[in-house]
């Protein structure tokens, strides 16, 4: 855990959310500030800044992340509909929290990002 980084305080329960699911390799909570009806945050555990930080260690731990946003997804009704997940990776992107965290974005049209 990084103190500084505010998700590693989150999941050290050090900050208040409101908690979707948690199990010992992720933790998923409500975007405080939503960009759609459904906006969830999934994080590792491990704190990782960036998606570039991930190794080949990691694997597990990718499939894992994949299958939890696949159940929050059913869970939150979006399975039919359709959802969005999405990562920034760095400044570019538009990522402010370097504590590696998935987006999970649903319930209204979201639109295509690219043409």
């Amino acid at each position: 855990m990084l103190e500084e980084c505010i998700f590693c305080r989150i999941i050290a329960g050090k900050i208040p959310a409101d908690v979707v699911y948690a199990d010992d390799q992720v933790f998923a909570f409500k975007d405080i500030n939503p960009a759609a009806p459904v906006h969830i945050l999934l994080i590792p555990r491990e704190h990782l800044a960036t998606f570039n930080d991930f190794e080949p260690r990691h694997k597990e731990l990718i499939g894992h992340i994949a299958l939890v946003l696949k159940k929050i997804a059913a869970d939150q009704g979006l399975a039919e509909k359709g959802y969005r997940v999405l990562v920034n990776c760095g400044p570019e992107s538009g990522q402010v929290v370097y504590h590696l965290h998935y987006h999970l974005l649903g319930g209204r049209p979201l639109g295509a990002l690219l043409p």
